[in-house]
């Protein structure tokens, strides 16, 4: 796995929460909490830190934890994921530890888990997997390397567009096929499952470090948590819903072919739309990357700009 020598170009606005006081959990797994109401309903995880440098999400969960929140109905997990990446953070170097080994969100294939690859991410993935197993509803915090619009990542199915809806935040909700490099968390087992009923969906809340991130991530948090019913609507009146939501699929992921990298044609940073068919995006290696149709948005470029990565996706506006 490539260094991430990546430098930054934005400021760094947040400070990392000291997580250490959540250290022992209650699960038998450190870090993961679960609370039961004692009343039938959904069992509900909020995950946060797959990434060590994408701090709103553990602001988001250590509010959660602070304030005592309770589920009404079902049961409430939260879970700060790849610890020793978030413990080496260092804001003069912020890009330096989304991952100590390899990327955590990549690793969620059946067979990885289960085979004799190892890493530090791996090594927590599978600590953490059976706390997954029970869950009917997942929200993942995340943000993004770009300052660009937050978006919802839906993964493949339209019940994980619903539910975005019924949370209500962001404005944009897209609908994706994961990566070639691995298997998210959002799309492990039964979250991904034709037919199945397990949902998940995943928050990008803006870029790693910009202050506006933290409240997002914890407005979605709210209202994940009504939308489940795991909570009761009050709970999520503090933070109202866009107006109105716009829905994308992604029609392609540009998978990086070349050993000499990828190189973008413009500094793109996610949420343009590209009007026409034909568009030059950038070059894997020598080959020309362009667009396959007219009013294309792009999806997160990335700064990670190798051979087995993702450059960027490619959506359509839902009709």
């Amino acid at each position: 796995m490539p260094q991430l020598d990546i430098p930054n170009s934005y400021p760094v606005e947040l400070t990392p929460p000291d997580i250490s006081a959540y250290a022992p959990g209650n699960t038998g797994i450190p870090y993961v909490w679960r609370f039961e109401s004692g009343k039938a309903g959904p069992n509900v995880m909020i995950s946060a830190i797959v990434h060590g440098n994408e701090p709103c999400g553990a602001i988001a969960l250590d509010w959660l934890m602070s304030s005592d929140v309770r589920p009404e109905m079902g049961t409430l997990t939260l879970a700060f994921m790849n610890i020793e990446a978030y413990e080496a953070f260092d804001p003069a170097d912020p890009n330096a530890t989304r991952w100590l080994d390899e990327d955590m969100n990549r690793v969620w294939n059946i067979d990885v888990l289960e085979g004799d690859r190892d890493s530090v991410e791996l090594r927590r993935a599978r600590q953490v997997r059976p706390a997954l197993e029970d869950i009917d509803y997942l929200l993942d915090l995340h943000s993004m390397q770009h300052l660009a619009p937050p978006v919802m990542i839906t993964g493949r199915h339209q019940r994980a567009k619903e539910l975005s809806a019924k949370v209500g935040l962001p404005k944009r909700i897209i609908g994706d096929f994961g990566h070639a490099a691995g298997r998210r968390m959002r799309d492990y087992a039964g979250f991904d499952e034709e037919g199945g009923s397990k949902t998940a969906i995943l928050v990008e809340c803006g870029q790693h470090w910009e202050a506006a991130a933290a409240p997002l991530a914890k407005a979605t948090s709210a209202r994940f948590l009504s939308a489940t019913g795991v909570m009761a609507p009050e709970f999520a009146e503090p933070f109202p819903p866009e107006e109105e939501q716009m829905f994308y699929t992604v029609t392609q992921a540009v998978t990086i072919t070349s050993p000499e990298g990828f190189t973008f044609a413009e500094p793109f940073t996610g949420g343009e739309v590209i009007e026409r068919a034909g568009t030059l995006l950038g070059h894997d290696g020598e080959t020309p990357v362009t667009t396959p149709e007219d009013n294309m948005m792009l999806v997160m470029p990335s700064k990670r700009l190798y051979q087995g990565q993702t450059a960027v996706r490619l959506a359509r506006r839902d009709t």
